[in-house]
């Protein structure tokens, strides 16, 4: 589906073949400062080129169809060759026939240590664990594929969560935190483990609704847009009724709660107290947000 925006751009980019990502990677030592920065300019140039250069799937992406996202590094501690700190991960589409680009994923992952030794060759093998920092931006890097693709076809990112569910699988035995259910209830485990869930099944209903059937026809009809926002909201609200404060919720309004209160302080006016009053009672959270959208 999400081939239908290459028509959108130039064709002399239209036949050019990719990889899947179009990644920015910054890695941010100023916490730990240090005699040797070097090493941390090495690891964001080594990691940029993994990301980037690596084909995570067998599809073809065309160059203006890979995926706009960011991999931010803060180094809180830092001991060559140990490291450990956060790791800040979103993600990007733009809405259809429209300059617009509408964030998809926005997550902070704070459980990231990981050994490097500078110029180290970063490889990824699916069925063995060969280190964490390696491990980790795949993962995120399936994720990323996986929930844009989610946008353009229900359920369409299904083979690339399974490759999010392998990582953790293999990375489990090596004993760093945010693999295991033991770790939290809101680390990586419990990330892709939901997306798999018949449980939030309609969170990923509501991916599809909110981009594909609401971002996208902005250009074209903005009440009806608007009106398929709402139900993308209905949807989540089926999962407060059922698990009140789940993750997933808390990972969409991480994404998308400023965007929601943009869409609906402008433009044609439609009904808006029950959606305000939903928001709140599912993303209290966010309420000073809820709180702006008045026309």
């Amino acid at each position: 589906m999400r081939k239908l925006f290459s028509l959108l751009f130039a064709l002399f980019l239209g036949y050019a073949q990719a990889q899947e990502l179009n990644c920015t990677v910054k890695v941010n030592a100023e916490k730990v400062g240090g005699t040797n920065m070097q090493v941390y300019k090495t690891l964001e140039k080594s990691l940029s080129d993994f990301v980037n250069k690596t084909s995570w799937t067998t599809q073809t992406y065309k160059v203006n169809e890979r995926i706009n996202c960011t991999m931010f590094i803060t180094i809180l501690e830092g001991n060559a060759p140990q490291f450990s700190g956060t790791i800040q991960v979103s993600s990007s589409r733009p809405g259809y026939n429209s300059t617009y680009s509408s964030p998809i994923f926005n997550y902070n992952d704070k459980d990231f240590s990981f050994d490097y030794t500078e110029f180290q060759n970063l490889t990824y093998n699916a069925t063995a664990f060969e280190s964490n920092l390696v491990s980790v931006i795949a993962y995120y890097s399936y994720m990323i594929i996986a929930m844009d693709a989610d946008t353009f076809g229900l359920k369409a990112g299904d083979p690339y969560y399974a490759l999010a569910q392998e990582a953790v699988n293999v990375a489990q035995s090596a004993g760093y935190k945010g693999w295991s259910q033991s770790d939290g209830t809101q680390n990586r485990y419990f990330l892709s483990n939901d997306l798999f869930s018949e449980t939030y099944s309609a969170f990923r209903e509501a991916m599809y609704i909110y981009h594909f059937q609401g971002i996208d026809q902005m250009a074209k009809d903005q009440q009806l847009a608007k009106e398929k926002v709402i139900e993308a909201v209905k949807k989540l609200a089926e999962i407060h009724k059922v698990r009140p404060n789940a993750f997933l919720t808390r990972v969409f309004f991480d994404a998308k709660a400023d965007e929601i209160v943009s869409i609906f302080s402008g433009g044609p006016q439609i009904p808006i107290t029950e959606l305000v009053d939903t928001l709140n009672r599912i993303s209290p959270l966010n309420s000073a947000k809820w709180a702006q959208i008045k026309f």
